[in-house]
C-alpha cells in the first residue's frame, strides 16, 4: 500500500470549523482572534496550542517579533498559505474515533529529496527557494506547520528551526 502524501478526502466537520476560525482571524487580520481562537480550542479540550514558547508567554508579542513586518501580519499571512495546501493526515492515538491527525501543510511530512515537480512548486509557495532547495536535499522541515486533531482540538502552530 503507498503511502497517502498529501490528503484529499474530505475533512472531519470539528477540523473545518477550527480551521474556519484560524482562517477568520488570518482575513481579519487580527493576532488577537488568532490568539482568542487558540482559547476556545484549550477551553474545550484542555489542551494548550502549542505555539512554540514558553508557558504563561504572550502568543501575540511572540508572532509580531517573528513577523518581518513587526506587526505579525506575515505570521497571518504564513498561517493562510499553509492552510491553501491540503494536510497531511497522520494515524496518532489510540481513541478509534479520534486518531486522525492533520498536519499543515502536507509537505511537512514527507522527505524533501522524494518531492515531485507539483509538490517542489507547492513547496516554493511557501518558503524562499534557498531553503526549498535545502529541503529538498533531505533536510528537515524548518518552516511552520499547524495541526489539528480529528476532534477539533487545534495542537500547533509553529515554525520548526
Amino acid at each position: 500500500m503507498t503511502k497517502e502524501r498529501a490528503f484529499h478526502g474530505e475533512l472531519p466537520e470539528s477540523v473545518i470549523e477550527m480551521r474556519e476560525e484560524i482562517f477568520a482571524a488570518v482575513h481579519a487580520g487580527a493576532l488577537a482572534d488568532l490568539e482568542t481562537a487558540a482559547a476556545g480550542s484549550e477551553a474545550r479540550s484542555g489542551r494548550p496550542v502549542d505555539f512554540g514558547i514558553g508557558e504563561g508567554s504572550d502568543a501575540v508579542s511572540h508572532w509580531k517579533r517573528l513577523s518581518g513586518d513587526g506587526e505579525g501580519l506575515e505570521v497571518l499571512a504564513i498561517a493562510a498559505n499553509l492552510l491553501a495546501l491540503p494536510p497531511a493526515r497522520l494515524a496518532i492515538g489510540k481513541d478509534p474515533e479520534n486518531t486522525f491527525v492533520y498536519v499543515w501543510p502536507y509537505l511537512a511530512e514527507l522527505p524533501g529529496d522524494t518531492l515531485t515537480p507539483t509538490e517542489t512548486v507547492d513547496l516554493l509557495r511557501l518558503v524562499p527557494a534557498e531553503t526549498a532547495e535545502a529541503i529538498r536535499k533531505g533536510g528537515k522541515w524548518p518552516w511552520w506547520r499547524i495541526a489539528i486533531a480529528a476532534d477539533g482540538t487545534w495542537l500547533a502552530f509553529r515554525r520548526y528551526d
